[in-house]
């Protein structure tokens, strides 16, 4: 049912008909909501614990570090990481060629080595907002 495709993402097949079928069942999405939210935040923890720390000179350590978070909406869950103040995010997690800067892709790792963990969660997330819908 899940299955890894392009750009390091994992998409669950028949997702789109489970929201369809809950929508039309008066069902709220809310579950699919929750689901995803609950997933990102495993790896999110993950990638709080994994995320590269700073040492050189003049630099605040630990900001990179504080701006992962993670969110979730009926379609997907989501880690983010920068922000104004860290706006170097992206190129320290997938590298700056002409910057001499090397990927090191800590969120996706992260997601990755807790895979096992958040997708059997999710997927029992899924069934028990399917046995909602045939309860009704």
């Amino acid at each position: 049912m899940a299955r890894r495709s392009s750009g390091g993402r994992v998409e669950i097949e028949g997702a789109r008909m489970l929201r369809a079928s809950l929508k039309a069942a008066g069902h709220g999405l809310e579950d699919l909501k929750i689901a995803n939210r609950n997933a990102a935040k495993t790896v999110e923890k993950q990638a709080v614990a994994t995320a590269p720390v700073s040492k050189r000179k003049g630099h605040v350590p630990g900001r990179l570090k504080a701006s992962v978070r993670s969110s979730g909406t009926t379609r997907a869950g989501i880690i983010r990481a920068g922000k104004k103040v860290v706006p170097y995010a992206n190129p320290i997690h997938w590298g700056w060629k002409a910057r001499g800067i090397k990927a090191r892709p800590w969120v996706s790792i992260a997601a990755q080595t807790t895979e096992e963990i958040w997708v059997t969660n999710y997927m029992a997330e899924l069934r028990a907002a399917v046995a909602k819908v045939k309860g009704k």
